[in-house]
């Protein structure tokens, strides 16, 4: 079984933001930055080299395989912001019907700009999966 390659890491977050090319995209992962820090009280950290994650938790397939991923984070993609929300979205229907203009995938959330969507639904949403993984499953170590 191959090692789980994106880690939590100790590169520096602002460094990683400064070098997005959009000026958009930059000043919307900065509000979620702020956001985010809000919601979970955890600090910024970079996971792998392209996502900035808060909080962690373990896991542990049927399969046997575990590891560790963050509780919620985000990445600046150059197609949209990616927002992680680890929960998914099917306990969220209520949030997801008045979020604005979105795509998903199992535990992505796509928004091309933060402008598209209402900020204090997006708080809800990532509140609820924070707390939800949280309380759920044990803290992730490094």
């Amino acid at each position: 079984m191959s090692d789980l390659k994106t880690k939590a890491n100790d590169a520096d977050v602002g460094q990683f933001l400064a070098k997005v090319p959009d000026a958009q995209k930059r000043a919307d992962s900065d509000t979620l930055m702020r956001l985010m820090k809000k919601v979970t009280g955890e600090d910024a950290r970079m996971w792998g080299g392209s996502i900035i994650g808060f909080g962690s938790y373990h896991y542990k397939y049927k399969s046997g395989r575990s590891g560790n991923w963050m509780t919620t984070g985000f990445s600046p993609r150059k197609a949209a912001l990616t927002v992680y929300i680890m929960q998914g979205f099917s306990e969220h229907d209520d949030l997801m019907q008045k979020l604005g203009r979105y795509k998903t995938g199992r535990s992505c959330l796509y928004i091309k700009r933060l402008s598209d969507v209402d900020l204090s639904i997006l708080e809800q949403l990532i509140e609820r999966s924070y707390r939800y993984i949280r309380d759920n499953y044990p803290p992730g170590k490094d």
